[in-house]
């Protein structure tokens, strides 16, 4: 019995060593296979990786000017929301250009009637001065030779005056000539002419002549503004001599600004007067003015077939000058008119844009509105639709960028004019303009890194 136990143990002792050397052996071998077949599996999805990235940057680089494109996981992650044109009742407006313009009379180029030399200025640009104030004083000696002349045609007529009443009584009583009568009388007659002409000079020169005597006669004349306003330029400097042709300075009353506005004929119908335009500057938007027309033009403007409209600015007109160009929106009639969300419009350099599904992709990756009721809930379909849902996501929806021009805001919506022509059916970014602009501008400053 024991010689069998012995035999057994013999037996067991030897298979374990076998199954030992066996693991020994087995062991590397199937472990350099697993990293073979792991090595293998992780190339081969490598390999699939690399055109992939390639598949989609090379999607990016054949896009069109003006294009970009997005996954609809993209869309989703950002808000990216599609929807259309619609048309909506607002307040429509007409949009027009036009230029901040003073009537000519209200503004004043001040010359000297008299020539001479500037001697003072009292006013620099800016200043506001009012009707008859003095502006600047001219010099000249000659001024004195009107003057006393005036002093002394007083006197002569005085003199022929006494020689008149003289002749008179001579005459009454038979003891003069009436040719003498006649003579004195056309002497009077003379003087009292060459005074009125000499007072009329003086008052030219700003001089009162009943206030003249003599010896306080007056070499420097004042120059005076003939309106009230601004001064806008100062033409001389002292000392300079000035003639009858040479402005001293100009002055604008902005009291009286008005708009002229540039309409095309077809737009005329829809105006009229007393109605209201806000403006703001071309070149500083942030403030917004009011204007009423008070005219409509009644001929062309050159070869533009623009017709001037005419409108007085309204309320406080300060930091608004004589030549500044301005936009203008004319409020018209509440009128259905195309429009899109307000923050579906974006501007690039000034221009306004809405972004589009362009149309070689819009039926190949609509992006669906209840696109989960085409698939069902069952428990039996559910792999289908999570494996769907996944290959939706990885589309890629090419959007193109569409020039319009923006009109009235109301209600969150914004009236378009598209300056180019689309599908009626045309799928529009609604929400996440802003996003899909950007991805716009970054993929264009990537082409010009490279």
């Amino acid at each position: 019995m024991a010689t069998i136990n012995q035999s057994f143990n013999i037996i067991i002792t030897q298979t374990n060593k076998k199954i030992r050397t066996m693991k020994r052996i087995l062991f590397p071998a199937i472990l350099f296979f697993s990293l073979g077949f792991i090595s293998a599996c992780g190339g081969k999805s490598s390999t699939n990786e690399e055109p992939q990235a390639k598949e989609e940057k090379h999607e990016d680089e054949n896009n069109e000017p003006g294009t970009t494109s997005l996954t609809q996981a993209q869309m989703k992650a950002i808000g990216v929301e599609l929807g259309v044109i619609e048309d909506k009742e607002l307040t429509s407006s007409l949009k027009a250009t036009g230029v901040l313009q003073v009537p000519n009379q209200n503004k004043a180029s001040i010359n000297s009637i008299y020539s001479g030399v500037v001697k003072s200025l009292l006013v620099q640009p800016g200043s506001k001065v009012s009707k008859g104030q003095t502006i600047a004083t001219i010099g000249n000696p000659d001024f004195i030779q009107a003057q006393s002349e005036y002093l002394n045609v007083n006197t002569k007529i005085t003199l022929a005056e006494l020689e008149v009443k003289r002749q008179r009584e001579l005459n009454a009583g038979n003891a003069g000539a009436l040719k003498n009568l006649q003579a004195a009388e056309t002497e009077l007659r003379t003087l009292r002419n060459l005074k009125s002409t000499l007072a009329q000079q003086i008052q030219l020169m700003g001089i009162n002549p009943a206030r003249l005597s003599s010896g306080k006669l007056i070499s420097v004349l004042a120059v005076t503004s003939p309106i009230s306003g601004v001064v806008s330029d100062v033409k001389v400097k002292m000392g300079n001599y000035v003639d009858v042709t040479t402005p001293v300075a100009e002055v604008v009353d902005n009291s009286q600004l008005h708009l002229d506005l540039s309409v095309y004929e077809k737009d005329l119908p829809v105006l009229k007067n007393n109605q209201l335009i806000h403006f703001t500057l071309t070149n500083n938007p942030g403030k917004e003015y009011d204007a009423q027309i008070f005219s409509l033009g009644s001929s062309f403007e050159g070869e533009s077939k623009a017709v001037s409209v005419h409108a007085k600015v309204m309320g406080d007109k300060t930091g608004l000058i004589d030549g500044m160009n301005v936009t203008a929106i004319i409020s018209l009639e509440k009128a259905t008119v195309p429009a899109v969300p307000t923050e579906a419009i974006v501007t690039i350099q000034g221009q306004d844009y809405i972004f589009i599904v362009s149309d070689k992709e819009a039926e190949a990756h609509d992006y669906k509105e209840g696109k989960d009721s085409v698939l069902h809930d069952d428990k039996e379909n559910h792999d289908q639709k999570e494996a769907a849902t996944m290959h939706d996501e990885d589309k890629r929806i090419t959007f193109k960028m569409i020039p319009v021009a923006k009109g009235t805001t109301e209600v969150g919506y914004s009236q378009i004019t598209l300056l180019k022509e689309i599908s009626k059916d045309a799928r529009v970014v609604v929400k996440g303009a802003f996003f899909v602009m950007a991805k716009l501008t970054n993929a264009g400053e990537g082409e010009h890194a490279h």
